[in-house]
């Protein structure tokens, strides 16, 4: 049965020649019926409500791949979503029609060596939404194992259940692979909605500062009135200065500025680079406190200069992160359930299902046509005619 509209992203469909890498197909989009997914006996199906663009989502409009997967194929965009269950499997006991649900958008073999050490965003078979070859979120519905959604408390709307996916990151990020604990000082470089988030939960987990560092000041702005009690616009660079020196002489202005010490209650215990810019990653090196840890969430260039004589003198603690891991969904549900962080202000743009391109267009301009600075923004499901919450 086909009554399922989604927002499909064109691929190339012509078979790769072993010797020649043809382009994918870029800006291309159209509105397609896709069949209503059929569920096993431990899956539910959702009708998907609220759905939010990820950078991922508009990389793969603009370039058609990230790294090595490719878009070959249409895919259905999507992955930030919420809903409501549609159909439960016979298997499943602790949801019902009519709950209300976050989507966790990443279904794991739950066999391999790293599902079993509770690594599973690390499994190599992972089925992630909007992640080639698998289709994403932004249609009516959209399948996922039980365990995989979760109920939304009351008070906490459909859109903040959409939120939950790039919060999830900021919990990994943070609190997970970070160990951030309260009374400890962060920094975190890049504003964007995930840098912002990863504020928000070092707010909320009781951090005595956090330093927003970012080349726009607007965001800098922003983030010092949602979570930030520190703010750090980066020097101009000097004509034919090399990264490696413009990083020491931008992080010695840095600590000047914001009297950071490299020991002791002055210093940072946690960096966060939330840019993926190498002069951020350099800087973060000479910020971060002696034994300190330093979380890479941020994606750029993967080739990038860092200074391991000091990684090795510092004796740092450096991490790659990637997605999110058991307890993240959970605990980022619970912050927004109990107030400690509100997601509301970071949704700065909602549209309807069927001006999808306008809010992809608006989220790769970084602003809408009326001028106004993109955030977050939400695109409501094909059959949401108001606020649905």
């Amino acid at each position: 049965m086909s009554d399922n509209p989604s927002f499909v992203l064109k691929g190339n469909s012509h078979p790769r020649h072993p010797l020649s890498n043809p382009p994918p197909a870029i800006d291309d989009v159209a509105y397609e019926q896709r069949p209503i997914p059929e569920i096993s006996a431990d899956q539910v199906l959702v009708q998907v409500k609220k759905t939010g663009i990820c950078g991922s989502d508009v990389h793969y409009l603009v370039h058609g791949r990230i790294g090595d997967f490719v878009v070959n194929n249409p895919m259905v965009l999507g992955h930030e979503s919420a809903g409501i269950i549609s159909k439960v499997g016979p298997n499943v006991k602790h949801l019902k029609v009519g709950d209300r649900v976050a989507i966790e958008p990443g279904a794991t073999c739950r066999a391999c060596d790293a599902c079993k050490a509770g690594r599973y965003n690390l499994c190599p078979d992972i089925i992630f939404a909007a992640t080639p070859p698998y289709d994403g979120t932004l249609g009516r519905f959209y399948r996922v194992p039980a365990d995989l959604a979760y109920p939304l408390p009351k008070g906490v709307s459909l859109e903040d259940g959409a939120m939950m996916e790039p919060l999830a990151v900021g919990v990994h990020s943070v609190s997970n692979l970070g160990g951030f604990r309260a009374n400890q000082s962060i920094a975190i470089f890049g504003c964007g909605p995930v840098g912002l988030l990863c504020m928000a939960v070092a707010k909320a987990i009781g951090a005595t500062r956090i330093i927003a560092v970012d080349i726009v000041p607007a965001r800098l702005e922003f983030a010092k009135q949602y979570a930030a009690t520190d703010t750090y616009v980066p020097i101009p660079s000097n004509e034919g200065e090399s990264k490696i020196d413009y990083s020491k002489r931008n992080a010695d202005a840095m600590r000047q500025q914001l009297g950071i010490e490299d020991r002791g209650s002055k210093a940072i215990d946690l960096v966060i680079d939330a840019s993926g810019a190498e002069v951020s990653i350099q800087t973060a090196f000479h910020i971060v406190k002696s034994g300190g840890t330093f979380v890479q969430v941020g994606m750029g260039n993967p080739n990038v200069t860092i200074n391991l004589g000091m990684l090795m003198v510092k004796e740092l603690i450096y991490k790659g992160s990637f997605r999110y891991g058991p307890g993240d969904y959970p605990l980022a549900i619970n912050l927004v359930a109990q107030g400690k962080i509100d997601l509301k202000p970071l949704v700065t743009h909602r549209f309807p299902f069927d001006q999808a391109i306008t809010a992809f267009n608006a989220t790769r301009a970084g602003k809408s046509e009326d001028g106004k600075g993109v955030i977050k923004a939400i695109i409501s499901g094909p059959d949401v005619l108001v606020d649905e919450d």
